[in-house]
């Protein structure tokens, strides 16, 4: 059996079908949505309505962790938009889903990302393409738990929950193989971004499911440029199956 799992799309409809040859099945982590594209200052929601100059700038500040800065900075920029935030914002991510949902080859099992609007998904999905959150699915004979969006940050990015309420979902699953979640567990090594020179949120409730059902492998994503991609925790291989907007492919699994 072969599953190919991603995260991190954000905007890569054009790289998911080479990403899916070869798989029986195909897992995403989320973060489907484009909004700002640190590499390319070019390419995203915020560029194609600002310009990569005032992208740049967002970046800058975001890099610097002077958030307060800038949201403002955000806030000017919208002032000088006609029409009402929320629909312009909604009819761009509305685009990147259609194209990133027609890319998904069948089977799919997907979860949500912190950056996603979980709301909109049932106008994407088709035969074959799965959503989990807090659920478990059998898949060439391992289960599969799902735990989708992030935690509470400074960023205030779409999704992003309450640590008792991401817990339950963590609970919910129940015990499996795999365990695919969009952040990782609280583990300093798993959690710092090299380029963005920062601490990312990781959760404390799966590294105590780890701690408490040893699962084989826990897969997430989120943090693009980990210190370390890999590790075990006891027996449990802990994975960040990489940043799919800059490198274009999967993370294998076989068994």
């Amino acid at each position: 059996m072969r599953v190919h799992v991603v995260s991190d799309v954000h905007g890569r409809a054009d790289a998911l079908p080479a990403a899916a040859e070869g798989a029986d099945a195909f897992v995403c982590l989320g973060d489907l949505v484009l909004f700002i594209d640190y590499r390319d200052h070019s390419r995203g929601i915020m560029a194609d309505l600002f310009g990569a100059e005032a992208v740049g700038r967002m970046i800058e500040l975001r890099t610097a962790q002077r958030f307060d800065e800038a949201r403002e900075w955000s806030r000017g920029l919208w002032a000088k938009v006609e029409g009402d935030r929320s629909a312009v914002i909604e009819a761009a991510i509305r685009r990147q889903y259609a194209e990133l949902f027609a890319a998904f080859p069948t089977p799919t099992y997907l979860t949500y990302g912190n950056v996603d609007l979980p709301h909109l998904y049932p106008d994407y999905l088709r035969d074959g393409i799965n959503l989990l959150d807090g659920q478990s699915v059998e898949i060439g004979g391992l289960r599969f738990g799902f735990v989708g969006g992030g935690l509470r940050t400074p960023m205030n990015t779409p999704y992003e929950l309450d640590d008792d309420v991401y817990a339950a979902k963590v609970a919910a699953v129940g015990e499996v193989d795999v365990l695919c979640c969009h952040i990782p567990p609280h583990i300093p090594e798993l959690v710092y971004d090299v380029e963005a020179r920062r601490f990312e949120r990781g959760s404390e409730a799966v590294l105590e499911y780890i701690h408490a059902t040893r699962p084989k492998y826990v897969l997430f994503g989120h943090v693009h440029q980990p210190l370390v991609d890999s590790l075990y925790i006891g027996s449990t291989r802990c994975v960040n199956v990489g940043h799919f907007n800059a490198r274009g492919t999967p993370f294998v699994l076989e068994w």
